[in-house]
């Protein structure tokens, strides 16, 4: 909107406190501070929600592949090595490994937990950014096939009390049969490594060994429980796993990210819809505030509006006087609260680490929020299109203000002066 000189100065002049106008200066500031603080609440919110679904996908993806080959019945995939070298093939797949994960019991010190044990050959381990990156203490170097070393995740060697170096006991069901039964399998492993990949589930349960130590522990052979797949593009998963799926329709399914983890990422983009929707109505609010400041103003103004109007100002000079002075305010409340939501997301942990101190309550449970810290992720698209929603939501609010001030009606207002 380009507005001529005299407009630019009258403008100016009304968004500066004048003289008995102390009043309407105030009701101005509190709707540029509502507009600052909802455009921060929605930058702060969208980003740790963003930043809750990138960091579950990246440690759940990172972990357990996009999709994994499973046998139909029975316990394992004999053929696990034509169906990697099938997946391999397959155009779009990057990787195919094979697995064992099985749900056990671990004993340290008369400590009992619930594991899940996860074999991998020993260079898949070695070769995973989300656990090789996530080492506490100990190294991956020293397990080896044969070893009886295995890693554990940072909240289960807590539960336990074990240490690097620690031997800790894994119960299988799958044991020796005698003339009395099944005698379960009590086998003893030393800690070599602890891990925190950040997941609480994942750090509490997961116990990482070479695929021969698990197939020995399991009593499995050769056999492989899963093949993990990976692809270069995850949202397609299903699109580039089909005609593998037909290859191995009726000896194994494939379960892909998706289909694992529907109910988690369904609950998170729902609850992302319903906050943005949420906070939008703040920032609808503040703009309520614009519309009042303005209309306070213009009654304020009335007798200036009609000495400029008997001077030769237009109609529509002092509509895009108005609009300018409510859309600066929306502006520079749009400008301030991006920039206190950048703020915010940048010292995000040490204000929830700070509110913790001073309330005494523990406000990030990772037991309860499933992530060890509040993750951020800020997308620039939603970053543009809160701020023009909050600039047009403003402009929207100084129309009515606008054309109540171009229908001042100079001689009314001036006859008796």
């Amino acid at each position: 909107m380009i507005l001529s000189r005299y407009e630019r100065m009258i403008a100016r002049r009304y968004l500066l406190p004048g003289k008995g106008e102390a009043f309407i200066f105030l009701v101005a500031s509190i709707s540029l501070v509502a507009v600052m603080l909802g455009v921060a609440a929605l930058v702060i919110v969208m980003s740790v929600m963003n930043g809750f679904r990138a960091e579950l996908f990246d440690k759940i993806v990172g972990l357990n592949g996009h999709a994994v080959i499973q046998p139909i019945g029975g316990r394992g995939l004999p053929d696990w090595r034509e169906i990697a070298n099938q997946a391999r093939a397959t155009p779009g797949v990057t990787s195919a490994l094979p697995l064992i994960e099985q749900p056990l019991a671990a004993t340290y010190n008369g400590r009992a937990e619930a594991v899940l044990v996860r074999g991998m050959r020993i260079g898949d381990i070695r070769g995973n950014s989300t656990i090789r990156s996530k080492v506490l203490m100990g190294s991956l170097q020293s397990i080896t096939p044969g070893s009886g070393r295995i890693a554990i995740g940072s909240r289960l060697a807590e539960s336990l009390g074990a240490q690097v170096g620690s031997d800790i006991s894994l119960f299988s069901p799958q044991g020796q049969t005698t003339p009395f039964g099944t005698v379960p399998r009590i086998v003893s492993y030393t800690v070599a490594a602890i891990f925190e990949i950040g997941v609480y589930d994942y750090d509490k349960a997961y116990i990482f060994m070479p695929i021969e130590d698990a197939q020995t522990l399991l009593l499995m052979g050769d056999a492989a429980g899963m093949v993990e797949i990976n692809t270069v593009d995850p949202d397609k998963v299903g699109e580039i796993l089909k005609p593998l799926g037909d290859k191995i329709g009726g000896r194994a399914v494939i379960a892909d990210w998706r289909t694992m983890n529907a109910q988690l990422f369904e609950a998170l983009a729902v609850e992302r819809v319903a906050m943005f929707t949420v906070l939008s109505i703040i920032i609808l609010v503040a703009v309520f505030n614009i519309l009042s400041s303005l209309i306070m103003l213009v009654r304020a103004k009335t007798r200036d509006i009609a000495i400029l109007r008997t001077m030769g100002a237009t109609r529509g000079s002092m509509m895009r006087i108005f609009i300018v002075v409510g859309t600066t305010i929306g502006a520079l409340g749009t400008v301030a609260g991006l920039v206190l939501g950048f703020i915010f997301l940048f010292y995000r942990q040490g204000v929830v680490n700070f509110v913790q101190l001073v309330t005494g309550q523990n406000l990030w449970d990772p037991s309860i929020r499933y992530l060890t810290e509040l993750p951020s992720k800020t997308d620039p698209v939603e970053i543009i299109v809160i701020a023009l929603m909050a600039l047009v939501f403003s402009f929207l609010a100084t129309l009515y203000p606008a054309w109540k001030a171009a229908s001042t009606d100079p001689v009314q207002v001036l006859r008796y002066e």
